[in-house]
């Protein structure tokens, strides 16, 4: 298999990212590893596997959605850097 040159460069101004050219010498190896190793795969049959979205089957994980007693105003407030009739200051962000 010829080995195809990789346009590192290209590849980094998409992800938008600066790199050293240390950087860009040792993640052009790790990137030509993953592609080597796709192209591995795509020679896996898999004619007969149904496609999934996940390796095995997810149930609900949620818990029961119901009501809970919420903090008190006073442990709302400990860790506020301000606070005036029980709300949190902030500083104005708008004029």
């Amino acid at each position: 298999m010829a080995e195809n040159k990789i346009d590192i460069d290209y590849v980094a101004n998409l992800a938008r990212i600066a790199l050293t050219d240390e950087e860009k010498k040792r993640f052009s190896g790790q990137l030509g590893d993953v592609l080597h190793y796709i192209e591995k795969l795509n020679t896996v049959d898999v004619s007969g596997v149904e496609p999934t979205a996940h390796a095995f089957p997810l149930e609900n994980v949620w818990r029961e959605d119901g009501a809970e007693e919420g903090f008190s105003v006073e442990t709302a407030l400990e860790n506020a850097p301000a606070a005036r009739r029980n709300m949190i200051v902030v500083p104005k962000v708008v004029e």
